[in-house]
C-alpha cells in the first residue's frame, strides 16, 4: 500500500534537485528534512543514515528533527496527513454520490493536492528507497491499512452500509497504489487522477468477474 507523505513544494513548481550546503529555495523545516533524508537514503542507504546526518544535511539540529518526526523512518510517511485528506475529500463528495463515486472523488483530490507534477521526481526517489528496505515496506503496508480504515470510516459517516464502505475503501486503497506505480513510471508527473480513476474502474470490473 502507498504511504507517500504529501511533501509541500514551491507553489510555482520550482524543482529542488539537491539541498547541498545551501537550499536552492527557502523551505520550512519539515520539507528540508524530507529532502535531506531522501538524498541520504539514496546515496548511502536507509540503514546507514542517521538522524543526526539528516538534520545536518538539512542545516538543522537533531532536536528540530524530533520536533516533527519520531524517527528517521517516519520522514517518508507523513503521519496521518494522507488519511485525513482522503477522509475530508470523501466527506466533501456530492451528497448523492455512491460509495465508489465518493472514493473516486477523493482520488481526484489526492491527485490535485499530493501527486502533482512538482512532486513527481521526489515520489520516484521515495519509491526506490522504500523498495530497497524491508522495514520501510512493512511500514508502507501499515500505512495502507490506515488509509483503508480512514476511508471506511468516512464512507460509513456518509451513510454507506459497513460492508459496502469496506469494499469501496479496500478497492480505493488498491487503486491508489496502482495509480502511484503507474504515475511514477511515467516520464512526466501529469494525470495521477486519471490513473487512479482508471485503476478503480479496472478493480471494480475485476471484482465483479470474480
Amino acid at each position: 500500500m502507498i504511504g507517500l507523505s504529501p511533501i509541500t513544494l514551491p507553489h510555482d513548481g520550482t524543482k529542488c534537485h539537491s539541498l547541498g550546503s545551501v537550499p536552492r529555495w527557502q523551505a520550512n523545516a519539515p520539507e528540508r528534512l524530507v529532502l535531506a533524508a531522501l538524498e541520504l537514503f539514496s546515496e548511502r542507504g536507509y540503514e546507514k543514515t542517521t538522524v543526526a546526518e539528516i538534520a545536518a544535511r538539512a542545516g538543522l539540529t537533531k532536536s528540530t528533527f524530533f520536533r516533527y518526526f519520531p524517527d528517521k523512518r517516519e520522514v517518508l510517511f507523513g503521519g496521518d496527513t494522507m488519511a485525513g485528506l482522503l477522509a475530508e475529500a470523501i466527506a466533501a463528495a456530492p451528497e448523492d454520490a455512491t460509495a465508489f463515486e465518493a472514493v473516486a472523488h477523493a482520488l481526484d483530490e489526492i491527485g490535485r493536492e499530493v501527486f502533482t507534477p512538482a512532486r513527481h521526481e521526489l515520489a520516484k526517489r521515495r519509491r526506490a528507497v522504500v523498495a530497497a528496505n524491508r522495514e520501510l515496506q512493512e511500514r508502507e503496508a501499515l500505512k495502507g491499512l490506515g488509509l483503508m480504515a480512514a476511508m471506511t470510516d468516512a464512507l460509513t459517516r456518509r451513510g454507506a452500509p459497513e460492508l459496502i464502505a469496506r469494499v469501496a475503501a479496500h478497492l480505493g486503497a488498491l487503486a491508489l497504489t496502482i495509480a502511484y506505480e503507474r504515475w511514477g513510471d511515467r516520464p512526466s508527473g501529469e494525470g495521477f487522477g486519471d490513473d487512479a480513476r482508471h485503476a478503480l474502474g479496472e478493480l471494480r470490473a475485476a471484482s465483479a468477474l470474480g
